[in-house]
């Protein structure tokens, strides 16, 4: 009877009788490593850390005001000595004669405005013109004991002329002019920097040389060109963090008071992309990178004025006051001081960096508690999940290769201008030496991809395409790693790769055949925040994706990104690769691993069918 039964077409391999959680149940034992019931229960802590956040807010700090009007400071004075300096010195390179002749002339007139020490430091950096030895000048004049103030403004320029940018330098002399009548309580210095047209070399030495504890510097910009470009104060920085808000708030209240604009702000999420991309061309970056409380004060805002901006001479007056005003009130008020900041303002509130650290945190766990989970599951199942993750970092080699050549070629002297901070745009051309080495770099990621790469995977013993199980938990665990050592350092670059980490999830659990085309499509969707705010800072900052490009490349070169960030930034770059290689694989069918069921002709299953069981036909 079971023969007839079976020649019938009767025995099938599936059955009803099993309900449908248990069978899913024996599905995930037999066939799947990630349990998505982990992932599901981690997600519901996120609920909490939204609340936390939501609570964490605070209010902003006010601004410190001041009642001394700033009439002491004669724009016609400055704008004089504007003219003057401009003529004497139209081309003023970083580090070149005409620079050097300027620095001496600016600490002859500081020693001649009143009883200060007056001294110069000389530092090698590298600049738009390659390696140069810079002056530094320093007048400080002393005042009341504790932390003092700091004025700081470049000389240099990249082009001819360029009278809007020694105008911070006119209005620096002006200050000091005031500062010389006794009008300011605390210890202040004026300092003179070379370098600010491009890697903010001078502001570096100038954070190395500063006297004692400061409590805020004032870096002076355009303020006296016909070029408008908001905001006309700027905290962000080179390294974490950025300014103090007290200090910026109290900037920005002066322009408020005598220029009677709004001095305009980033928004929270510009903000957000400034400090998961410390990148800023303004020297305010670099001292805020050595701790020192900065803001840059600029009617063209960060970007700076071109060569040929003319020159508005009231409007020297206006922002010179407003400099002023901001001294006097830092001055008269509590000492700042502080190391940058980490927050983000946002509707009149602040949002501060240990609640997003909660919250990214939060969105990070269930990805480090399934990627472990997997782990111990494939383990058991001995699946080469270490030969996999091998797959992963070969993947990142090339772009881990690329970097390391962009040093080298540095060191070499193919890349002649490399400076350490970033620089404004078409402040470096990209000139012949430039072209073969951007060339060579392509040259050197081909190779690396086309030879180094099938060479890591011969030792590692990698053949198949990365369509395994093991595959999938090798690339989600690299990938949980270095989202996890970029969220202990900042965690708003974090938060940028939370969606991509999320997306490797879908991509690369073994339980789920995704079509080609939505693995493509997560994938980019992934990308999407962190694409976002390269542009915003881009922007801001006025690259086009070609300066973009050509500043990354300066950056890893110049030492701007150090060698742990680009072993990170390689290293999420091979991850974001190979999760494009996993969503384009093409992945086995599913073993059918149901069980044996009966089925009669008219679909009917279960016993007595087609006669009665062996058991009564015995019977």
């Amino acid at each position: 009877m079971r023969g007839a039964l079976s020649a019938m077409g009767c025995v099938h391999r599936r059955s009803p009788a099993v309900p449908a959680p248990s069978r899913a149940r024996d599905d995930y034992r037999r066939g799947h490593v990630l349990d998505p019931r982990i992932y599901r229960a981690a997600l519901v802590p996120v609920l909490v850390a939204v609340l936390v956040a939501a609570f964490s807010l605070e209010n902003r700090p006010r601004p410190i005001g001041t009642t001394l009007a700033p009439d002491a400071f004669s724009g016609e004075q400055a704008s004089l000595t504007l003219e003057r300096l401009a003529a004497a010195y139209p081309r003023r390179r970083p580090g070149d004669a005409a620079d050097e002749a300027l620095a001496r002339r600016i600490a002859q007139e500081l020693e001649v405005l009143g009883p200060r020490a007056v001294r110069t430091r000389t530092t090698t950096a590298q600049t738009i013109e390659g390696e140069r030895e810079l002056t530094t000048v320093i007048a400080t004049r002393i005042g009341a004991p504790g932390p003092g103030l700091a004025i700081v403004a470049h000389r240099d320029a990249a082009g001819a002329g360029a009278k809007a940018e020694l105008s911070g330098t006119a209005a620096m002399l002006e200050l000091a002019r005031v500062a010389a009548q006794g009008r300011v309580r605390r210890t202040i210095s004026f300092i003179s920097t070379s370098g600010g047209s491009g890697g903010a070399a001078g502001a570096a030495a100038a954070a190395r040389a500063l006297p004692g504890d400061v409590s805020a510097v004032l870096v002076l910009g355009d303020l006296a060109g016909a070029q408008v470009r908001k905001p006309f104060v700027t905290g962000f920085s080179n390294g974490r963090g950025q300014a103090p808000l007290q200090l910026r708030r109290t900037v920005e209240a002066a322009v408020r008071a005598e220029v009677g604009v709004e001095p305009g702000g980033p928004r929270a999420p510009q903000q957000w992309a400034r400090l998961a991309v410390p990148f800023a061309t303004g020297e305010q970056g670099e001292l805020l990178r050595a701790d020192v409380p900065a803001v840059l004060l600029s009617v063209s805002g960060e970007r700076g004025p071109r060569a040929d901006t003319a020159i508005v001479p009231e409007r020297i007056t206006r922002f010179g006051r407003a400099a002023l005003r901001a001294i006097t009130a830092l001055d008269n008020g509590p000492t700042l001081g502080g190391d940058p900041q980490a927050v983000v303002l946002t509707n009149r509130k602040v949002l501060p960096q240990w609640a997003v650290r909660l919250l990214v945190g939060v969105l990070l766990l269930p990805v480090l508690l399934v990627a472990i989970d997997g782990l111990a599951r494939a383990r058991r199942r001995k699946e080469p999940v270490g030969r996999w993750a091998l797959w992963v970092l070969a993947t990142a080699l090339p772009y881990l290769l690329t970097a390391a050549f962009a040093v080298l070629f540095r060191v070499t002297g193919l890349l002649q201008v490399a400076p350490r901070g970033p620089a404004p745009p078409g402040a470096v051309p990209v000139d012949g030496n430039a072209q073969i080495a951007l060339v060579s770099l392509l040259l050197v990621f081909v190779l690396g991809w086309i030879g180094l790469r099938p060479l890591a995977l011969q030792l590692a013993r990698v053949r198949e395409r990365p369509a395994a199980e093991g595959a999938g938990i090798a690339l989600i665990l690299v990938s949980a790693v270095v989202v996890a050592l970029v969220w202990l350092r900042n965690p708003y670059a974090a938060a940028l790769l939370i969606p991509a980490l999320h997306g490797t999830v879908l991509i690369a659990a073994g339980g789920v055949r995704l079509p080609r085309v939505v693995g493509v499509l997560l994938v980019l969707v992934g990308l999407l925040p962190a694409a976002l705010a390269a542009t915003m800072v881009a922007s801001a900052l006025g690259y086009t994706p070609a300066d973009a490009l050509w500043a990354g490349v300066l950056a890893i070169a110049g030492g701007h990104v150090g060698p742990l960030s680009w072993l990170v930034l390689g290293l999420l770059a091979g991850c974001g690769t190979a999760t494009a290689l996993v969503a384009l694989a093409r992945r086995p069918p599913a073993a059918d691993a149901d069980g044996v069921t009966v089925r009669g002709p008219v679909t009917y299953a279960g016993p007595g069918a087609l006669g009665g069981v062996d058991s009564a036909l015995r019977r």
